[in-house]
């Protein structure tokens, strides 16, 4: 395998998961990075000892850099990243992929034009866990399945949000607790029960001061499959619970919490059964992010980061492109709009 050459542009906290990851890529290495805060652009570039560039057109230039990373705030995401399709880089872009439908096509678009990757960050795709129970969905075992519902029941401090300009805003995050702290869970949530057709929603603003978003949400949702299902999403329960997704159906019910199987039943019970459920009970995660965003572990962005090289470097595809990263972005956007507008809204929009 080639080494592929890495880029960063946006130098904030997100970026840290994303440079530790490519450090431990088989076949990645970071070569440069680029913040228009000279703070955090020399705080990366020196760790990794490589060049940082306070414009990213310059970064772009370089003829060793086959792969870049978008980590903006979310509602800075698509220039750079159609600057690097442009410069016919691959792309990795932080979840959301942008926080509208335009702005996520407008990167597609220019991905697609290129010829270059688009991959977008949902790591909890890559989650042994993860994997199972949609290996095990696919497989019939849960008969008809009835309910698919994700708990994202977060904690964030009032400096949480005063950290930084962006933050709870709707110009740059795009919203608030779904868009920036559920949609892991919403992705998840998608990937296992398929497209949903229509949602209706409430969402306000409880606890926390200065910000224009959401910190509280709920939603009921129907998937074209028939399947009922809630989303609740919030940063106002202390102390923070880890995040629970639940697929039930008249012949199993499994329940994830985090990264963990908590509850595996089926009809019938199989011998692999008590396996799966021995395995999960010797492990627990961590806190997940439930109440400190630095919680959480790089090691799902190195799974999905060596899926994408993997997938460039074998002409296969990738788990997580573009029009799948688009996905959980619209469920979200239907979900304000049933909320601003009090009324039932179908998808697509």
């Amino acid at each position: 395998m080639k080494t592929y050459g890495f880029g960063i542009i946006g130098c904030g906290m997100i970026s840290d998961y994303h440079s530790a990851a490519i450090a431990e890529l088989e076949g990645g290495k970071l070569v440069a990075v680029s913040s228009r805060n000279e703070e955090n652009g020399r705080r990366v570039g020196d760790r990794y000892n490589v060049d940082w560039y306070p414009d990213y057109n310059e970064m772009l230039k370089r003829s060793d850099l086959d792969v870049v990373c978008i980590c903006t705030p979310s509602g800075a995401h698509r220039d750079p990243a159609v600057a690097a399709a442009q410069a016919g880089k691959h792309v990795i872009v932080e979840k959301p992929l942008e926080i509208t439908l335009e702005r996520c096509d407008d990167i597609i678009q220019a991905c697609d034009k290129s010829g270059v990757r688009l991959c977008a960050i949902f790591n909890s795709r890559f989650t042994e866990g993860s994997q199972l129970v949609k290996k095990t969905i696919e497989s019939g075992r849960f008969g008809v399945i009835t309910l698919g519902d994700a708990y994202i029941k977060w904690f964030r401090t009032q400096e949480y949000y005063d950290s930084g300009g962006w933050r709870g805003t709707w110009a740059l995050d795009g919203g608030g607790a779904l868009m920036n702290q559920s949609i892991h869970a919403i992705d998840l949530l998608q990937y296992f029960m398929g497209p949903v057709k229509a949602v209706q929603a409430f969402t306000d603003t409880m606890t926390h001061e200065r910000i224009e978003v959401e910190d509280v949400a709920v939603a009921a949702l129907r998937f074209e499959n028939g399947a009922l299902g809630v989303i609740e999403g919030t940063t106002t329960v202390y102390p923070g619970l880890l995040k629970k997704l639940e697929i039930s159906g008249n012949k199993g019910t499994v329940t994830l919490e985090d990264e963990d199987i908590i509850r595996w039943e089926f009809d019938p019970d199989l011998p692999e059964d008590a396996e799966i459920r021995e395995q999960f009970a010797e492990t627990r995660s961590g806190g997940g992010g439930a109440a400190d965003p630095r919680a959480i572990s790089h090691e799902n962005h190195r799974l999905q980061m060596q899926n994408f090289i993997d997938a460039i470097e074998n002409g296969t595809p990738h788990l997580v492109d573009g029009r799948e990263g688009r996905k959980a972005v619209e469920i979200i956007l239907a979900i304000y709009r049933s909320s601003q507008e009090g009324r039932m809204v179908e998808l697509p929009l």
